[in-house]
């Protein structure tokens, strides 16, 4: 099924909501301005134009243009994909990471999961490079992954490893959300040294810091491996003591 570009919020809840029951829904969130939709817009199509995706519905949302949608399901950078199924969140890719984004569509896409048993490798994984050596090696990744233990010493080493770490979507300097933007601008505002993280890089630190930090939100701040708070607290912290940084480094 070709891939439908939204341009109302009415066309798009009709389309999310009347006679889909059953179907795959994937919903596809651009800009214009972000360089690497322009590849994840090339793969979107090329998948939707599979015979094996005929019964998936595409949906391109341009998040400047229809805001709203974009707050709906906390779009906070793009390009970014949410695939749901008679109205509940299957799952979400963030970032371009073609790869990732074939991965979830196999697994949730019921005819293209019956096709990879037979081929051993999807058209998408062919239209991607992917050949079977490289499907195998994805396996036995997904074999090694790592428990919640692992995950957790993990998190504690990132934490410190600088004495300022900042998890944010992006790099200093090509931040993927305002609020990770905002950050960076009030540390080097601050003349802050830090280390960062790119949490749109590894989504079991994203996922995991989440419950670590016991904050369900991005950037996040920790300063000598103690949790400081998002955004809008580490500004109230600004504004009640205007060398919140000093204190909290000579703690």
């Amino acid at each position: 099924m070709p891939v439908i570009d939204i341009t109302s919020q009415d066309q798009f809840t009709e389309l999310t909501t009347e006679n889909v029951a059953d179907k795959l829904i994937t919903i596809y969130f651009h800009t214009s301005w972000a360089e690497p939709c322009k590849t994840m817009s090339a793969v979107v199509s090329a998948l939707s134009e599979e015979p094996v995706n005929k019964e998936v519905v595409f949906l391109a949302v341009n998040a400047d243009d229809h805001s709203e949608i974009a707050e709906l399901f906390e779009v906070s950078s793009v390009p970014y994909f949410v695939l749901i199924r008679n109205g509940t969140i299957l799952h979400e890719v963030s970032g371009a990471d073609p790869k990732a984004f074939v991965k979830a569509l196999s697994r949730f896409n019921g005819s293209l999961a019956a096709s990879n048993s037979q081929s051993g490798v999807s058209q998408g994984d062919k239209a991607m490079g992917m050949d079977n050596g490289e499907d195998e090696a994805a396996e036995e990744e997904e074999e090694d992954e790592e428990t919640e233990e692992e995950l957790i010493e993990r998190l504690k080493k990132l934490t410190q490893a600088a004495p300022v770490m900042m998890f944010m979507k992006g790099t200093p300097s090509e931040p993927k959300c305002g609020f990770s933007r905002q950050m960076v601008g009030i540390l080097r505002e601050y003349q802050v040294r830090f280390g960062f993280f790119d949490i749109l890089k590894d989504d079991s630190v994203r996922q995991g810091l989440k419950k670590f930090s016991d904050w369900p939100t991005f950037p996040q701040l920790y300063i000598s491996g103690e949790f400081q708070g998002g955004l809008d607290i580490i500004k109230e912290s600004l504004e009640e003591d205007s060398e919140f940084f000093q204190h909290a480094m000579n703690a």
